[in-house]
């Protein structure tokens, strides 16, 4: 009787630890991810998220944008115009380009490769670039600050740069609207640079995002040499391909460097260093390409543009460019659609928030999580939480706000909205 009873203790206090034990990092790193993918499997298969496609709604009828674009931001032309602004930046090589030569081949040498865990490219990128400079640290303390939960499907650059910022003693540079010279020309001076990009590995079930270290080209080949997080080191890609997946992601770059070589990078960056020229350069790059391009790199190229436009707070014409995006989504061949494209970007929240359209972006939101095997989307709990309060759906939104923060602990915008709405966490 008393085995028994032993047993059925035993068996009660197994059950209850159990979430505990599963949930602790070392648990998580080994097995966590099996235990995941076989769940995005099943659910995939039941419900596959490629044949979820959102059709945006437009003004909700009886809303009034809560923010109206400044009347002192600059702005573009439409897209159907050709004529370019004063204020414009031009498309020919800036005179650093044409006084500066490059070699045409580099190699940079001193990166301690990493294979990451399970979700933690961008940590591992960052570690790799990091190691260049002689840090030496791994991906754990960067997770850790980026992520603290390791189920979380992405980390935005500005998270990573945050971490240089507070973390260590180098310097960061987050741009976007990046091209193969710009890549280039850093190598050449000795800096190597994390982009982000698209990707279809053997391994996954479609297409998705992934950071990289770019650390050498050869223009005789025309490939670069990428440290890749998650293949091995010393990955090769053609300067073509490269630039295919970097749309995806507004060819957005980071450079990691020690505060020494500021002038260097400035100079390298030269008008794109201010930050609202970068963004008019890059929504003018993807309106140029909008008449280049068809099927996937078009819904790229428009969903840029107003990535871009919602960075200048255009936020009018941002929400039209990307209805134009989502407009071609359903043409897109359904095995090539990039349908976990708002885990990581959020730019038709705001677009469709400032502009009115709550009912947008609670369909969006919702639809982004319904195609997840577990939504773990900090920001889309966060924008659909703004989006319900709006249209008077105050306890709605305190459930995703405190949803937002269940996935990601500490998450400073969802804890300013509930202390603003006097709800304790």
């Amino acid at each position: 009787m008393k085995t028994r009873s032993r047993l059925l203790i035993f068996l009660i206090l197994f059950v209850i630890g159990l979430p505990f034990v599963y949930n602790l990092p070392p648990i998580q790193e080994r097995f966590g991810w099996r235990v995941a993918e076989l769940a995005a499997r099943v659910k995939y298969a039941l419900s596959p998220p490629e044949k979820i496609v959102f059709v945006p709604q437009g003004n909700d009828i009886w809303a009034t944008p809560l923010v109206s674009p400044q009347s002192g931001l600059p702005t573009l032309p439409s897209i159907a115009s050709t004529a370019t602004p004063s204020n414009a930046p031009s498309a020919s090589p800036s005179p650093i380009a044409i006084l500066m030569p490059i070699p045409k081949s580099v190699q940079l040498e001193g990166v301690q490769h990493e294979y990451q865990t399970w979700n933690n490219c961008g940590p591992t990128t960052l570690a790799m670039a990091l190691s260049y400079w002689g840090w030496k640290g791994d991906q754990r303390p960067i997770a850790a600050f980026t992520k603290p939960n390791s189920r979380d499907k992405n980390v935005m650059p500005y998270e990573l740069a945050d971490y240089v910022e507070k973390g260590t003693e180098f310097e960061i540079v987050y741009r976007v609207g990046g091209d193969i010279e710009l890549l280039k020309r850093f190598l050449a001076a000795g800096f190597p640079i994390m982009i982000e990009k698209g990707f279809e590995g053997r391994d996954f079930d479609g297409w998705m995002g992934h950071y990289v270290l770019v650390t050498g080209y050869n223009d005789a080949n025309q490939q670069f040499t990428l440290q890749d997080s998650y293949y091995g080191p010393n990955q090769i890609m053609d300067y073509k391909d490269l630039e295919s997946y970097w749309r995806a992601f507004n060819f957005t770059y980071l450079a990691v460097y020690p505060v020494e070589h500021e002038k260097e990078v400035e100079t390298i960056l030269e008008p794109q260093l201010d930050e609202a020229y970068n963004y008019r350069y890059a929504a003018q790059k993807a309106s140029d390409e909008i008449y280049t391009l068809t099927g996937r790199d078009k819904f790229f190229a428009w969903f840029n543009r107003g990535t871009n436009l919602v960075q200048l707070q255009d936020y009018a014409g941002a929400a039209l460019a990307y209805d134009e995006a989502f407009a071609i989504y359903p043409d897109i061949l359904e095995e090539d659609r990039p349908w976990r494209m708002m885990w990581y970007q959020t730019g038709p929240y705001w677009a469709y928030y400032y502009t009115g359209r709550y009912q947008d972006v609670i369909g969006l939101s919702t639809k982004t999580m319904d195609a997840m095997s577990e939504p773990v989307l900090e920001e889309s709990y966060y924008w659909r939480a703004l989006a319900r309060e709006a249209l008077g759906d105050t306890k709605g939104a305190v459930k995703d706000l405190q949803s937002s923060l269940k996935v990601h602990p500490g998450f400073e915008p969802a804890t300013t909205q509930l202390q603003r709405l006097g709800v304790s966490q």
